[in-house]
């Protein structure tokens, strides 16, 4: 059995995530007391208590969803259930390195922050948009977001499953891509309730400002081979980890590349490992036949170990 563990990006923060792993496991308290102190300010009491408006503000979300992502991973670990390949969608590829030993959390925890916060300062609030595109394939989606760029910026920002495409971009733009994939049948389109507009070239400013953090950063060589989502490829060393991470602030997302690679590299269990259920949902339309478990509270970590067939302790 080969297994991968995955880790959510963006649009899985709620409101009290990370409370129970915290109260249930020594583990996952010392996460955010880590987190807290390489902040300098308590994402902890963020993620449990609040407010909303806050921590959708991605500056505060992205750090707060790779700490309640460690903070979920670690008693994983601490109970024997090991990866052998991990992947991360979006921002999750920082708790896959964190999670093979790529990075640091300090350092991970950090440097995210300040990814969130190039990320929003890159474009003005109201001037970009993303939308979800369903029911239609990536060639048409790409055509339409040609045929309706007009001299704006407007592409696919997410590739996440066969029928589900997010496109990025200036807001009239997506919107007029919006229309032009419904005109070629997609069954639904969707506008997105994010505050930048990720993974598309209007992020390049906060790609080139995101650089220099990066490279202050040690990475080492992964412990296990991680998938990196700007390029769906296998990456086992140290600098191609970092040069990943710096492209993908303005990249899409290959999200159903990366899985279908894992699978053809023959993972047949999948374990989300983080907030929500959005990879598991995901990763069943993509590698159907696969096993796909959650880790999002204690009760689902119990049960990922079982059925990894570990010994669940504590």
């Amino acid at each position: 059995m080969s297994v991968a563990f995955v880790f959510p990006g963006q649009g899985s923060q709620v409101v009290g995530m990370g409370r129970a792993f915290s109260e249930a496991f020594p583990e996952s308290r010392a996460a955010f007391e880590e987190a807290d102190t390489a902040l300098g300010f308590a994402v902890s009491r963020l993620c449990f208590e609040g407010p909303e408006a806050d921590l959708q503000l991605t500056a505060n979300t992205q750090p707060a969803i790779l700490a309640a992502s460690v903070a979920a991973l670690r008693p994983l670990v601490a109970r024997g259930a090991r990866p052998d390949w991990v992947a991360g969608h979006s921002l999750g590829e920082y708790s896959a390195l964190v999670a093979a030993g790529a990075v640091g959390f300090a350092d991970a925890v950090r440097t995210v922050r300040r990814r969130g916060e190039y990320m929003q300062d890159a474009v003005p609030v109201g001037v970009g948009a993303m939308a979800a595109i369903l029911g239609l394939d990536l060639p048409a989606i790409e055509e339409a977001c040609q045929e309706a760029a007009g001299g704006e910026v407007v592409s696919p920002a997410n590739v996440n499953s066969p029928g589900q495409v997010v496109i990025a971009g200036h807001a009239a733009a997506v919107d007029r891509a919006s229309e032009r994939c419904r005109a070629k049948g997609a069954r639904r389109t969707v506008k997105l309730p994010v505050s930048a507009p990720f993974h598309c070239a209007l992020m390049r400013p906060a790609q080139e400002r995101l650089l220099p953090d990066l490279q202050a950063v040690a990475f080492r060589d992964p412990e296990v081979p991680l998938v990196n989502n700007v390029d769906a490829r296998v990456v086992r060393d140290a600098e191609a980890c970092r040069e990943g991470l710096e492209r993908q602030v303005s990249s899409t997302v290959r999200w159903q590349e990366s899985v279908e690679l894992l699978a053809r590299e023959g993972v047949t269990t999948f374990v989300e490992v983080g907030p929500g259920k959005v990879l598991t949902g995901l990763v069943r339309r993509i590698a159907r036949g696969a096993r796909v478990l959650s880790v999002e509270t204690p009760e689902s970590l119990g049960a990922a170990v079982a059925a990894l067939g570990k010994k669940a302790e504590g």
